[in-house]
């Protein structure tokens, strides 16, 4: 089990570290070659688009994985989850159409959703085929799906630059022909490696029993959602596109910083659900995996409080060191927090607790809004990253609260 665990997290790895890295060269020429207006109204449309796409898959996507993990008809499950995604993703994608016809303005952000919102409705298509090839851990397969979109937008972006043709408009073309391109290869990559029928075919009583099982975790998919890009979406309508910009060049950078955390976690899932379904989970054997996490995440806390100045501000010319220094700080504190939380998270969904997981994270969105709507127009971008730590520790405080995970969590350090 664990040369397997060890197999699977090398190749979780190597995928988030190319994609990581890709990542970063987008991202840092996107800040450096765009203008900060263009800049956070690009980043208020991928933030609405990851909100609204998360909001359709209404949590099935987990459910799937479970139960596919379990042992579940996986051909079944994939003809359900491919109807879904089909439905949901056309209806959105015409509702966008309809919004355009309505406010076409090109001073708008609305040409801008429906342009990336073609690229990210074929990222939204794919995701059945990872999810599934997931939920068998077949996590080379689905490390290999994962890395070509950010490869063709990353080689692309580098060549405008060469020339010096980085504009919003060339942006938004490499954004669309990533994105059908990783679709494209996710289906291929599905057909042969898993051999598995791509239907569309849909037993309403099945599909209605499968929104059934998801019925809890919609609720948590909207509100994790919501927490995840509320401050975005809050500060790039209620403040400026320029605030945005210096706000999401932090949080990318926070969010490249949790790199251990997303290459163990997709891996945890399907690993404590089969360890919970046979009766074999004991959380004394994952204390020290618990306290490596906790160890890694004080760390990056600190090295990047240090380096955040100096680094950032000669990287970027000035454009979003100094002026981010404060932002980061209180982003940063949120880090060993994210670490705990996922683990606790991961133990209670193995078990199915999505009830109880739901309430966690309702409290949770509570104090993010009310703390943004507070604070925001106050300190601005120190006030949403101080909400998005208050939620943070606060979800934390829920999760150790439960009689059951107080013991778990107590085990982790006792000697």
């Amino acid at each position: 089990m664990r040369d397997r665990l060890f197999q699977n997290l090398s190749a979780n790895s190597i995928q988030l570290l190319v994609n990581q890295l890709c990542g970063l060269v987008i991202f840092y020429l996107l800040s450096t070659n765009l203008n900060k207006p263009d800049f956070g109204r690009l980043n208020l449309v991928l933030a609405i688009l990851l909100l609204v796409f998360n909001l359709l898959s209404f949590g099935i996507d987990q459910v799937v994985v479970r139960k596919v993990a379990l042992g579940y008809d996986v051909n079944r499950l994939s003809s359900l989850y491919f109807f879904h995604v089909i439905l949901s993703g056309v209806i959105f994608y015409l509702l966008l159409l309809i919004l355009f016809a309505v406010d076409h303005r090109s001073s708008g952000i609305s040409p801008l959703l429906i342009f990336i919102g073609a690229g990210k409705l074929m990222i939204y298509f794919s995701t059945p085929f990872k999810q599934i090839a997931s939920g068998l851990e077949r996590f080379k397969l689905v490390a290999i799906m994962l890395v070509v979109s950010n490869v063709v937008r990353s080689a692309a972006l580098a060549t405008l630059a060469l020339f010096h043709q980085v504009t919003l408009k060339e942006c938004i073309l490499i954004f669309i022909l990533g994105d059908l391109i990783e679709l494209l290869w996710c289906y291929f990559l599905f057909k042969r490696r898993l051999a598995i029928p791509v239907s569309f075919r849909c037993a309403k009583s099945g599909y209605l029993q499968l929104l059934r099982e998801a019925l809890p975790q919609t609720g948590v998919v909207i509100i994790t959602s919501a927490i995840a890009r509320f401050d975005w979406i809050f500060i790039g309508l209620m403040v400026s596109s320029v605030k945005l910009a210096e706000y999401s060049f932090a949080y990318k950078v926070f969010e490249l910083s949790t790199l251990p955390l997303l290459a163990i976690a997709p891996l945890l899932l399907p690993w404590f659900t089969r360890l919970s379904g046979n009766g074999e989970f004991d959380a004394g054997k994952f204390k020290s995996l618990l306290r490596i996490e906790l160890t890694i995440a004080v760390l990056t806390v600190l090295v990047m409080n240090f380096l955040w100045v100096p680094v950032v501000d000669a990287v970027t010319d000035g454009k979003y060191g100094a002026v981010n220094r404060h932002t980061i700080f209180f982003l940063s504190l949120c880090i060993p927090f994210l670490y705990l939380n996922n683990f606790l998270w991961t133990i209670y969904f193995s078990r199915n607790q999505a009830k109880m997981i739901l309430t966690g994270f309702i409290i949770t969105f509570a104090v993010n809004a009310l703390s943004n709507i507070i604070l925001v127009p106050i300190l601005q971008n120190e006030g949403a990253a101080i909400a998005f730590l208050a939620a943070n520790i606060t979800q934390t405080i829920y999760y150790l609260r439960q009689q059951q995970e107080r013991f778990i969590f107590s085990s982790f350090f006792s000697r």
